[in-house]
C-alpha cells in the first residue's frame, strides 16, 4: 500500500517509528542526536550487539526503551562517510526503497532527512520520498486474502528538514512521475483478458483530466490509412486494433513536438508461428513499451512540463485462428514498403511500423522514441540491467544515455549498419520481418530504421527490463514500469523550455 508523504519542519516525535541516518563511523546529524539525547549510548550498544557498522543501505532496528515514548527506531547506514556526498537522486531513492522495506506495518513514521554533515537537498529529499512510494506499491488487487506481512492501511510517513518550501516544490514534480512509473507498471501487470486493445485504450483516455488531448483510431480508420502491418498482426483475435494518439501542448505553440511511439500488443501467442506453452502467460506483458508512453505522458501531464510531447501506441493482440496471418504472407504497410512475414511472432516491428510511420508524417516531431518489448535476443545480449538503444542520431542516443545514467535506469547502445540491414532482404518483397536468430535485436531495429525517414530516432528494446527484471530497492513487483522515468530525465534535462 502506498504511504502517505508529507514534509515537516524539524521537530521531536512523540510516537511511532523514528528513522536516522549513519555513516560508517556511526556518527548521527544533529537532528537525530538531539532524538536519542539521554538513550545512554543506545546506537553504540545495539550496533555492536548486532554487528551494525553503518554500511551502505544496512537496517538496524532498535526497539526503543523506556524514557523516549517512540515504538522503534530504524537506523539506516550511509556508508563511508566521504562517499556520502556523491549518492546523489537515484542513490536517494534507492535509500527511500530501503526505509519503506524496513519500516513494515507501523503506522506512523518520522524521517530525519539529514546525514552526520547536514540536511540533505531539497531534490533529494523529493528522490527519497519517490523511492519510498515506488517501493511501496503492490499489485494484489486480485487476491480475495492479502499477504499477512503487507500493510492494511497507508502508512504516514513525516519527512524532517527545515526546508520544507522548496522540498515540496520538487516533491511535486517527482510525485508525478512516480505516479507515471505506477501507471506503467499496473498497465503491465494487468491480466490480457482484463487489459484488453478496448481496456488499454480507455485508461489512456482517461489521461484527459490532466489535460492530454486524446485520439483514439479504429479498425475502420486504420483501413483507410492502409496501415496493413499492424492489422495484419490482430486479424486472428478477436479483440479489434487500436492505435491511441495522446498530445501534451505544454510547450511553445510552432515548436515541433517530440514523439514517443509504443508497442501495445496485449497478449502475444505468437500467432500461427505460435510460442511454446511454458512462459507463455508472461506475454501479457508485451505492451510494455505502449504502457510506458502512456505512464510518459501522464508524468508530463501531470508536472506541467513545458513541452509539446505525442505519445502513439499501437493496441493488438496477436492471435492464432483461421483468419489469422500466415508465414509467407505478405503486407503493404502504410508507406507503400511491402513485408514478407516470415514468422508471425515478430509481430510487434508490424505494429511499430505503421505507428512509427504515422507519427512522423503526421506531426513532423523534433525526433522519435520507441519503445518495444522486442527481441528475446536482447536478452542475451545485456541481460535484465540495461535496455537496448539503436540510433541514427548520435546526439539524441548520447542525451538518452546520460539520462539513463541520471534516473538509473540503464541503457545500452548497439550497433546499427548496411551490413546487417541486408539481413531482411527478401526477393519476394522489399524486405521480410526477421532476418533470423543472428543479431535478432539488431536486424529487428534495421527493419524499424525504414519507417522513420530522416527523424532523428531511437529505438529502445525493453524486454529484459520492462517485466520480469530483478528486484531491486524500489521494485518488489514482476513489471518495473522502466523508461518513465528515464524518458522524463530525458526531456526534463534536454528539452524543456
Amino acid at each position: 500500500m502506498l504511504p502517505k508523504i508529507s514534509f515537516t519542519k524539524v521537530s521531536k516525535p512523540a510516537k511511532g517509528v523514528v528513522v536516522l541516518f549513519v555513516d560508517d563511523t556511526l556518527a548521527l546529524g544533529a537532528q537525530a542526536s538531539a532524538l536519542l539525547e539521554g538513550a545512554g549510548g543506545l546506537l553504540a550498544r545495539a550496533a555492536a550487539a548486532g554487528n551494525f557498522t553503518g554500511k551502505a543501505r544496512s537496517v538496524l532496528d532498535i526497539l526503543a526503551p523506556a524514557g523516549l515514548e517512540l515504538d522503534r527506531i530504524v537506523v539506516v547506514g550511509l556508508g563511508k562517510a566521504g562517499e556520502i556526498a556523491d549518492l546523489g537522486e537515484t542513490g536517494w531513492t534507492d535509500l527511500g526503497g530501503v526505509v519503506m522495506g524496513a519500516i513494515g506495518r507501523a503506522g506512523s513514521v518520522h524521517v530525519c532527512l539529514e546525514t552526520p554533515a547536514g540536511e540533505i537537498a531539497p531534490v533529494e529529499a523529493a528522490a527519497f520520498a519517490a523511492g519510498l512510494k515506488l517501493r511501496g506499491y503492490t499489485f494484489d488487487r486480485y487476491k480475495s486474502k492479502k499477504d499477512d506481512d503487507q500493510p492494511t492501511s497507508a502508512v504516514k510517513v513525516d519527512l524532517s528538514l527545515e526546508d520544507t518550501k522548496a522540498a515540496k516544490k520538487a516533491w511535486a514534480d517527482a510525485d508525478a512521475v512516480s505516479d507515471g512509473t505506477l501507471l506503467a507498471r499496473d498497465l503491465v501487470n494487468e491480466p490480457a483478458n482484463v487489459l484488453t486493445t478496448l481496456e488499454f485504450a480507455a485508461r489512456a483516455e482517461a489521461l484527459s483530466k490532466l489535460g492530454v488531448e486524446v485520439e483514439v483510431l479504429d479498425e475502420k480508420a486504420m483501413k483507410k490509412l492502409k496501415m496493413n502491418a499492424l492489422l495484419g498482426v490482430s486479424q486472428g483475435s478477436e479483440m479489434p486494433p487500436r492505435l491511441v494518439i495522446m498530445r501534451w501542448n505544454g510547450g511553445k505553440k510552432d515548436a515541433a513536438p517530440l514523439a514517443f511511439v509504443g508497442k501495445g500488443v496485449v497478449f502475444d501467442t505468437g500467432g500461427i508461428s505460435i510460442k511454446p506453452a511454458g512462459g507463455m502467460e508472461d506475454m501479457k506483458g508485451d505492451m510494455g513499451g505502449a504502457a510506458a508512453v502512456t505512464g510518459l505522458m501522464h508524468a508530463l501531464a501531470a508536472r506541467k512540463a513545458k513541452v509539446n510531447a505525442i505519445g502513439v501506441i499501437g493496441l493488438v493482440e496477436n492471435m492464432p485462428d483461421g483468419k489469422a496471418q500466415r508465414p509467407g504472407d505478405i503486407v503493404t504497410a502504410m508507406s507503400g514498403a511491402t513485408i514478407e512475414v516470415i514468422n508471425t511472432d515478430a509481430e510487434g516491428r508490424l505494429v511499430l511500423a505503421d505507428a512509427l510511420w504515422y507519427t512522423q508524417d503526421r506531426f513532423k516531431p523534433a525526433f522519435m522514441i520507441n519503445l518495444a518489448t522486442l527481441t528475446g535476443a536482447i536478452i542475451i545480449a545485456l541481460g535484465n540491467h540495461h535496455a537496448g538503444i539503436f540510433s541514427n542520431n548520435d546526439e539524441l542516443s548520447g542525451k538518452l544515455t546520460a539520462a539513463g545514467l541520471a534516473a538509473n535506469e540503464k541503457v545500452w547502445r548497439l550497433p546499427l549498419s548496411k551490413d546487417y540491414d541486408k539481413l531482411i532482404d527478401t526477393p519476394n518483397a522489399d524486405m521480410k520481418n526477421t532476418g533470423g536468430r543472428a543479431a535478432g535485436s539488431i536486424t529487428a531495429a534495421q527493419f524499424l530504421q525504414r519507417f522513420v525517414n530522416d527523424v532523428p530516432w531511437v529505438h529502445i528494446d525493453v524486454a529484459g527490463t520492462a517485466m520480469g527484471s530483478p528486484k531491486t530497492e524500489i521494485s518488489k513487483t514482476w513489471a518495473s514500469g522502466f523508461g518513465v522515468r528515464l524518458l522524463d530525465r530525458l526531456v526534463r534535462d534536454s528539452y524543456e523550455s
